[in-house]
Parts: C-alpha cells; sequence; structure tokens
C-alpha cells in the first residue's frame, strides 16, 4: 500500500478520492477472518472470482496508473484526463464470462473468492468501466514460478477437459514431476528390511499400483481436488522405527516379509482410526486447533528430520551424489525460466532430468573402467576380503558402480500386483498406536495441502465436510496400501501444491488419467525393475533435494498468516528448534558413544525403542512413549497446536485457515460441480451433513 496520505492526494478526474488504507475494503476472505490487505495481501474480489484491485493513489510515472497497474490514457491539452471509453471484448472478459455461466453469477449473500464470505456491492453510481480495473492475479506478491497464481492463470482449471491428448500429456507430466516422491520411499525401507533388489522392484511396482488407485477414488469420492495420492514421508520416520525395534534385530530367515506384514498390520488399523475420524465429522471439530502456524512447523520438521540420512549417504560416492544435486539445484533454480514449447521444462522435471543425466555419467564412468580395481570383486563379502587393497576400494565400488544391481534383468515383463502378496499382515497394538499418531499428523499434512491446492484451482476452498471425506477417503486408501503391502501408509502428497503451481495444470480429469497411465505401468515388470537399479547414491540425493522442498513447502503456509509477528515467530521457532532437540535426546539417551552396533549409522535414530528414557515396567508404554517422542514432526505438531491455541492472538494474526460454509455452498453451482460427488452419489449421503455437500 502506498505510505502517502490519500486524503491530501486526490485522485484527478471525475473518480472520487481514494479512501483511507484502513478503509479498504479488503476481499471476502479477509473480511470474515478479521485480515487487513497491508497484511494478508488480499484485495477485493469480484464475483467472477477475479480480482479487483484496490485503489493506490501515489503516482510516480505519469505514463503509468499505479491505481490499477496499468498504462493510463494520456491528458489532454488542458491537463485534464480524457474520459475512458469501454475497452472492446478481449479473450480474458469472454474466459471469465464462460466462467460465470458455467459457475453461475450469485448475487445474494454467500462465500465469495477463495471461499471467504462475500458480501453483495451496495449500489453505486454509475461510473465509466476501465479495463484496467479488473486484473487476472493472486492477492499475495506472485513469483516468478506463479507458486500463488489463481486459477485464471491456469492453463487448464478443475473442471476443464481439453482434450484426450492434452490431458493425457498433462497428466503424465504431472506424475512424472512428482515421480521422487512415489518412489523413493520403497527404495529406503525396503533394503532396511533386509529386502533384496527383487523384492524391492515388487514394492515399486505396488506403490504405482496403489497410487494409481487411490489417486483415482480421491478424484471422484475424495475431495475432488487435482491430487496425488502416494506414500508420503510423514510414514518415514515410524516405518523405520518399527523396522529397526530389538525384537526384529535378531531375526533369521527372510526378514522382509516379517516386518513386512508387522508394518501391513500397523497401518491398516492405524488407516482405519483415520477413516473413523474423517467420515464421522470428528475431523471437522479437530479443524479449529489446526492452523498454518500449526501446520508450518510440523511439516517443516518431516524434512528437516532426515538430515541423519542425507549427505552422509551422498558422501559414500560424492563425484556422483553431489553432481546429481548441483544439477537439480542448476535445473530448478538457475535454468527455471527457460520455456521449451510453452513449457518450462527445467523447472517442472528437475529431479528427472537430474537423475537421468547423472545416471548416464555414472553408467560410462563404470563401463570406462573407473571402479575397477585389480583382484577385487564387488561379489564378494566383506568379511572374506584379505587384501588390504580390495578392503580399501570396495566401498567406493559398491557405492559408486551402477551395474552392482540385477533388478532390471531378473524382473518379470508382466507382474499383477495383489493384496496379501507377503502373506497375512500380524497386528502389534504398540506399533499400531504409534501408526494412529502418525495418521494424526497426515491428516495435518493434508489440511494444509487442500487449502493451497483449492486457492489455485478451485472456484472456493473447500467446506469442513468436504474436507473431512477427503480425510476419510485417504483413511480407506491408507487400508488398501496396508493390504497391497506398499510398506506406508497413502495421503495426498504435499508436493502437489507446487506441482500444480509450476505446469498450470489444475485439471481433475488429467490427474485422473495420469493415475490410469501409472497403473498400466505397475503391470509391467520391468519398469518397477529400472526404478529398483538407481543406485543408493543417487536415491540419497534426490531425497536431499525433496526434503528440502518439503521442508520449504511446510513454512509456505505461514503466507497466510502475519509471519512477522512476534507471537508467531517464537512459536514457530521453538516448535522448529524442540522438534530437532528434543528428539535428539532421546535418541542418543543410553548409547555409548564407542558402541558397536550392526545397524548403520544413519539407521541408529530409529533404534530409540530399546534404549529411550521411559523405562517402565510396562515394555509396551515405553515403546510407545520412546517411539514417538523420537519423531521430529510429533514435538512439532505438539509444541504448536499447544501454544497456537493457548497463547492470544487475533484471527489476522493467527491466520485461520477460512474453509466455505455448507449451506451458502450449496446454493453456488460452481461450488457444487467443484467438490459433489458424481454418479448421483452425493444424494444418497445428503442427510449425513459433516462429511460433504
Amino acid at each position: 500500500m502506498a505510505d502517502s496520505d490519500p486524503t491530501k492526494r486526490p485522485r484527478p478526474g471525475p473518480w472520487p478520492p481514494a479512501p483511507e488504507p484502513n478503509a479498504l475494503p479488503s476481499s471476502s476472505w479477509a473480511r470474515k477472518t478479521g485480515f487487513r490487505a497491508k497484511f494478508s495481501g488480499e484485495t477485493n474480489a469480484s464475483d467472477s472470482g477475479q480480482i479487483v484491485l484496490a485503489a493506490k493513489p501515489k503516482e510516480t510515472n505519469p505514463q503509468v496508473d499505479l491505481e490499477s497497474g496499468r498504462s493510463r490514457a494520456p491528458p489532454a491539452a488542458n491537463g485534464e484526463p480524457e474520459s475512458v471509453k469501454t475497452p472492446p471484448s478481449t479473450d480474458r472478459d469472454r474466459s471469465v464470462k464462460k466462467r460465470r455461466e458455467s459457475g453461475g453469477a450469485v448475487k445474494s449473500t454467500g462465500p465469495g473468492t477463495n471461499g471467504q464470505a462475500r458480501v453483495d456491492p451496495q449500489p453505486q453510481p454509475p461510473k465509466p468501466i476501465r479495463e484496467e480495473e479488473v486484473v487476472d492475479i493472486l492477492p499475495q506478491t506472485l513469483n516468478d514460478d506463479g507458486f500463488v497464481a489463481r486459477q485464471s492463470h491456469m492453463k487448464y482449471e478443475l473442471r476443464d477437459t481439453p482434450g484426450l491428448v492434452p490431458i493425457g500429456l498433462y497428466g503424465f507430466q504431472h506424475f512424472i514431476s512428482m515421480l521422487g516422491s512415489l518412489i523413493l520411499i520403497p527404495l529406503v525401507i525396503v533394503p532396511a528390511m533386509g529386502g533384496s533388489h527383487e523384492d524391492t522392484s515388487m514394492v515399486v511396482s505396488t506403490v504405482l499400483f496403489v497410487s494409481g488407485v487411490t489417486t483415482l477414488l480421491h478424484t471422484f469420492f475424495g475431495s475432488r481436488l487435482p491430487l496425488v495420492q502416494g506414500p508420503s514421508f510423514v510414514y518415514l520416520a515410524p516405518a523405520l522405527a518399527i523396522i529397526n525395534s530389538p525384537e526384529f534385530q535378531g531375526l533369521n530367515g527372510n526378514n522382509f516379509r516379517h516386518i513386512m506384514k508387522e508394518l501391513q498390520g500397523a497401518i491398516i488399523i492405524s488407516s482405519s482410526f483415520q477413516a473413523i475420524l474423517g467420515y464421522s465429522g470428528l475431523m471437522s471439530v479437530f479443524l479449529r486447533l489446526i492452523n498454518p502456524v500449526v501446520v508450518s512447523p510440523t511439516i517443516a520438521a518431516v524434512g528437516l528430520s532426515f538430515y541423519s540420512y542425507g549427505f552422509p549417504q551422498v558422501g559414500t560416492c560424492l563425484e556422483i551424489g553431489a553432481v546429481q544435486i548441483l544439477l537439480v539445484i542448476l535445473f530448478s533454480l538457475y535454468l527455471r525460466k527457460i520455456s521449451v514449447f510453452g513449457h518450462r521444462i527445467f523447472l517442472i522435471y528437475a529431479v528427472p532430468l537430474g537423475l537421468a543425466i547423472t545416471w548416464a555419467a555414472a553408467f560410462l564412468i563404470t563401463e570406462a573402467g573407473a571402479y575397477n580395481y585389480k583382484g577385487c570383486d564387488i561379489n564378494v563379502p566383506a568379511s572374506n576380503i584379505i587384501s588390504e587393497h580390495c578392503r580399501k576400494h570396495i566401498s567406493r565400488m559398491k557405492h559408486c558402480r551402477v551395474d552392482t544391481s540385477h533388478a532390471l534383468t531378473s524382473s518379470p515383463w508382466f507382474r499383477f500386483p495383489y493384496p496379501l502378496q507377503w502373506g497375512t499382515p500380524v497386528f502389534d497394538w504398540k506399533m499400531a498406536l504409534v501408526m494412529c499418531v502418525v495418521s494424526i499428523i497426515s491428516s495435518v499434512d493434508s489440511v494444509g495441502t487442500y487449502h493451497a491446492s483449492s486457492l489455485l484451482v478451485a472456484s472456493r476452498p473447500p467446506t469442513p465436510g468436504v474436507l473431512s471425506r477427503g480425510i476419510g477417503l485417504e483413511g480407506l486408501s491408507s487400508i488398501l496400501a496396508g493390504l497391497w503391502g506398499t510398506g506406508t501408509g497413502s495421503t495426498t502428497l504435499t508436493e502437489n501444491v507446487h506441482t500444480i503451481a509450476v505446469t498450470k495444470m489444475g485439471s481433475r480429469r488429467s490427474v485422473e488419467l495420469g493415475a490410469c497411465i501409472f497403473i498400466l505401468l505397475s503391470l509391467v515388470g520391468k519398469v518397477g525393475g529400472f526404478i529398483a537399479s538407481i543406485p543408493d547414491v543417487m536415491v540419497a540425493a534426490l531425497l536431499c533435494f525433496m526434503w528440502a522442498m518439503l521442508a520449504a513447502l511446510g513454512l509456505s503456509n505461514l503466507r497466510y498468516s502475519e509471519a512477522g509477528s512476534s507471537r508467531n515467530i517464537i512459536i514457530v521457532g521453538l516448535s522448529l528448534f524442540f522438534s530437532l532437540s528434543v528428539p535428539a535426546y532421546f535418541q542418543q539417551y543410553g548409547i555409548a558413544p564407542t558402541a558397536n552396533s550392526s545397524v548403520p549409522s544413519y539407521f541408529q535414530p530409529y533404534t530409540v525403542a530399546s534404549h529411550g528414557p521411559f523405562r517402565s515396567k510396562y515394555g509396551g508404554v515405553n515403546y510407545v512413549m520412546n517411539t514417538l517422542l523420537s519423531f521430529h514432526m510429533v514435538v512439532a505438531f505438539l509444541i504448536a497446536v499447544i501454544l497456537d491455541n493457548t497463547v492470544p492472538g487475533s484471527p489476522q494474526e493467527r491466520g485461520v485457515y477460512v474453509w466455505s460454509e455448507l449451506e451458502m455452498a450449496r446454493r453456488e453451482p460452481a461450488v457444487v460441480k467443484d467438490y459433489g460427488l458424481p454418479f448421483r452419489v452425493g444424494r444418497v449421503f445428503r442427510w449425513v451433513k459433516w462429511v460433504g455437500l
């Protein structure tokens, strides 16, 4: 906002003087929550969903009208501005008219843009229509990637169906840009369970299949937003804690199948709890405690918690891992503005491109014999190596060579993932209780993702009932993941928000078609084998970037609140610091610095169940408390939710998420078309007011 007093500097021309900054009509979003434009960046919203810029009285360029950000007509000879004529109809005007016709213009009082309460404009004296009064920008500050762009900046909106070919290409692009989030978790947990490369290949194929099926279910019967479902990093820490439980350390035989069945049982029970939380309506009550100040440190802690695994693994073959990290950074930051045929390929495909180039270079280096050492064989166990020369280079051969995996050659061409393929799940109450708490964290993650993605692609944010319906379906999706045996639960991927903003693709149909393509690819066993053959160093390098992105996406939720408020700074700072410090106390308690352990150093933080400070006579309670308080995200969530809901603060300061009201949403055709259940399913559940429209 301009610093000058608008009452002292009237606007030239026939318009009335601009109002005081405090009297600026905030957007419906801000009006309902108490935000003011100078804090939230919100501006006026018209009924059509476009943003009407507030008046800016300060002028610095005589040829530019800063009140609207557009060029101003030159003044007449007498110094007075010429009358502004009605501009001819443009493509933008026609698109807005089409949007009104498809969504229906509603004149009664109801939710406004982004689901905020709207007040019907009072009758005003007629004035000339100016093209510059309506600008297709988001109320927040735009970055060059369009991260907070409104739907007018999207190539395709939520209900658009431009054609089979564009939808197929964009849908496949959507999934490929998120490929790292989909495949990296199996590449970490399966070797930790003692699984072979063939086991990893089978789990990767299962993940692709379940992700495609659950994404289809979510777009049809969940929140109906274009969000990809898959294995979330929220479930990685508890999975590693269960894998490294003391009862599994002395197992003989096939450890992988036994531990996988334990994980399946814990996931099925926790997913049932999450489904009840959603479909019972309890999630709508729980929403009152979840605000941006809670979501931000919780999700950021998920990304920051794996620092002990990231670069230490990259360091095992620095010339490959470090180069890959630098390539991904180069593509995503320095080359992000380069467009090829209208697509920012380096920004959209930074992760796949970095992986492909590094993998090809490492293959050429391996074939050139750079890692061939005379008399040394990678297939000989390290304990049987006698030569000191080979002992010195065996680690380098193991981590730098790209031909040590035989997953691709041993994988079948066709394989159909089926439920209970690893055996009957084993149910353990203490592991299930740990997973139930994690499912709450997963629901908190989804709340922030639903809100952020709806601002990009939908006419309004979802109602609390739609959000509860989405959480309930995520619980059912995780039950499917537990039955099929992916090793983790299924939830909305946080990276979706960044992918939608970068690709400008918000069409629901494109995500559905992309999910169908992934289901078909999961049936080709060679695809899973190819992914399973990615060297561990490259996996760790990709994870360094993905976890950094996850931490940043978590903190980006603060843009809905007053990020500069001392209250919020203290709460977020305490939550992040203690989310790293308290788990470190639990993870290091009772471990001697020189203690020898069969568990790799990067997995030792997840062995806390056997040596944590809780040592009561109840072993199950010790397991649950030591394990839960060693999770960074759990500590961050507990501290943030307690402080944010007990420390006084205005809704404007806290940045309370605003959801569409049920009765108002039902009267708006656009909202009904965005979130209404298809195939008349909504009519069957119309009486269940807490799970949707």
